[in-house]
């Protein structure tokens, strides 16, 4: 082990500072009258479309008797109070209450018996929404998409929307990521508030509330299945549904099933053959169209044919397929954070410029680390070929002794480390636990149609980490179409697809399991580039002062440490990472996303 290295990675007494301003070309010509215009939902696509984002009131206000105060003014949604480009410049702290506000827009109902749904794409952490000052909705959690039908609330004078925000951040239990009051080191400012698109549509009484698509490359088939809204018990009997597959503009097969209704959901299913199929591949990113219809309703998504899988090569060891053919993934770890708009991308074009800058270095692959996205990055990965793999969000307390420095210089008494509820793991809390739970059949729910995911990461290095046999069964129950990383780090019992290990301090290492192994984080090469970093604090794993030494490094770590491995049946391997953040200057990227250190 290199223990300078790993002695300088630990900052206990480091001055915290606050992060200077920093922007990105994107921000920098950011229209406030045209903020992320784009179809939010690229899977499930109306033609009845009204954008919410733009300028909002704003108020802050806290209530204790000792500190009260209040602040208002407007904010730029969705880009939440702590990012430079809502224009308000303050942290939301446990305690305090942010109320955004809006008039509706004055829209008539395209026909008659229509029905207003309002979506949100993600709010950190917990909201109420008001419509016209009535209760129309609570909502827990902050990474994932909801909506609500506000029909009932609305009346033909205006119509306001409130939305009450409180955050209590990584003082809880609640989902939290990276993100830190006290920010430093690996950990980042934290955010909170409205920061995913709102938007509203009209749709019928009856309509298609969502969808799953399951292709089988074995079979030539796809397994589509609706969920129909009935606000009748016999809506299955007066809306049948119809899937239609495309390819190109050629229709190639419709079909029409309904399986199973209940009180309040009608559930169709139907299978549809694939003849002479476009399989899916990074170099080929192929996608089919599929619209469904149910009665007057419409909706248009896609699909990809692809088939992620373990299987043993003519040597007997597990590799990692697509299409059952082997891929060596060559992935990159993707936090998702920008210095302007913090959780939230600035522009479309800002979420592209990432995924295909990496697929120009090479990487076919990005782990998606403690964080879920907006569904247009997912889709963005589907059309331009990025294979992703989904981190669950974690929260609870983060006990970097036993999560970091412990295993690091340990590695042996990793394993020994008991598989049940520990509170040197941070989950100590019941409510904890069940939402984790909660919010991990959510996201599988969510993400499940992007065809881009090969593969669900349970637990980071520990992070809030229990019952992993428990945990790896119900995901492989939710979904059996994708691989699973039960413990990306250290703390492995022996669960899920992937032996999986991260390696900062010696020399990289191929350890012989049953299941396919992959080296799921490596590198974190540190190079600072004057003017582009928020921060003279410098967090990495080996520091360089130049790029061209920078680039040597990485050049040389990858030909001598990590193609010899391949032979020895290293599966893939996931570079830390994408871009630097805050204290963190590790990136391939610098953090404004202006210059690239490779």
């Amino acid at each position: 082990m290199n223990v300078k290295d790993a002695l300088r990675s630990v900052h206990l007494f480091q001055k915290k500072e606050i992060p200077s301003a920093l922007s990105t070309i994107w921000g920098e010509q950011l229209d406030p009258e045209h903020v992320l215009e784009e179809y939010p939902r690229p899977q499930m696509v109306r033609n009845s479309y009204i954008n919410l984002n733009g300028y909002w009131d704003y108020k802050i206000r806290n209530n204790n008797k000792k500190k009260p105060f209040e602040m208002h003014g407007k904010i730029l949604v969705p880009f939440s109070p702590e990012a430079s480009l809502s224009g308000v410049g303050h942290q939301l702290l446990p305690g305090e209450e942010l109320i955004c506000e809006r008039t509706l827009p004055a829209e008539e109902p395209p026909f008659e018996h229509a029905h207003c749904v309002l979506h949100f794409g993600a709010v950190d952490q917990l909201c109420h929404i008001y419509i016209n000052g009535t209760l129309a909705l609570t909502h827990l959690g902050g990474y994932l998409p909801f909506s609500l039908d506000i029909t009932e609330y609305l009346t033909e004078c205006e119509n306001k929307l409130s939305v009450h925000i409180e955050d209590s951040s990584d003082t809880s239990f609640h989902s939290v990521g990276k993100q830190k009051l006290k920010r430093g080191g690996m950990f980042y400012t934290a955010q909170s508030g409205i920061w995913q698109t709102v938007w509203m549509e009209w749709v019928p009484p009856v309509h298609i509330a969502n969808l799953r698509i399951i292709p089988s490359i074995d079979k030539e088939t796809i397994h589509v299945t609706v969920n129909v809204s009935a606000p009748h018990k016999n809506c299955c009997m007066s809306a049948p549904v119809t899937c239609y597959v495309y390819d190109q503009k050629e229709l190639l097969v419709s079909k029409s099933v309904c399986t199973n209704s209940s009180s309040g959901i009608c559930q169709y299913s139907c299978y549809c053959d694939i003849n002479d199929m476009h399989l899916w591949s990074p170099d080929d990113p192929y996608l089919y169209t599929l619209k469904v219809s149910a009665g007057t309703d419409e909706v248009t998504g896609y699909f990809a044919m692809r088939e992620f899988s373990i299987e043993h090569d003519e040597k007997g060891l597990p590799r990692f397929c697509l299409n059952h053919e082997p891929l060596f993934l060559q992935g990159v770890l993707d936090q998702g954070y920008w210095p302007d708009g913090l959780y939230t991308a600035p522009s479309d074009e800002a979420l592209i410029y990432d995924i295909q800058t990496m697929k120009k270095l090479g990487f076919n692959m990005l782990r998606k680390h403690a964080k879920i996205e907006p569904a247009r990055w997912y889709y963005h990965c589907d059309r331009l070929g990025m294979i992703v793999w989904q981190d669950m969000v974690n929260g609870g307390r983060y006990n970097a002794p036993v999560m970091t420095w412990f295993p690091t210089m340990a590695a042996s008494a990793r394993t020994r480390f008991p598989d049940r509820i520990h509170p040197l793991l941070g989950r100590r809390n019941c409510f904890g636990r069940e939402q984790f739970l909660r919010e991990c059949k959510l996201t599988i729910q969510t993400l499940g149609c992007f065809p881009c995911i090969s593969t669900w990461v349970i637990f980071n290095e520990g992070w809030g980490q229990f019952d992993s046999k428990k945990l790896t069964k119900m995901f492989r129950e939710l979904d059996s179409t994708r691989t699973i990383d039960t413990a990306s780090g250290w703390f492995d019992k022996g669960y899920g697809d992937f032996k999986s290990e991260h390696i900062y301090f010696t020399r990289q290492y191929v350890v012989p399991d049953p299941r396919a192994y992959i080296i799921s984080e490596f590198g974190g090469y540190t190079c600072p580039v004057k003017g582009h970093t928020t921060t003279s604090a410098v967090h990495g794993y080996k520091v360089f002062k130049t790029i061209p030494e920078f680039q040597k490094a990485y050049h040389n770590l990858i030909q001598e440490e990590i193609e010899p491995l391949k032979e020895q049946g290293l599966c893939g391997t996931v570079y830390t990472q994408v871009s630097d953040i805050e204290d963190e200057i590790n990136g391939i990227l610098t953090y404004d996303r202006k210059i690239c250190k490779l």
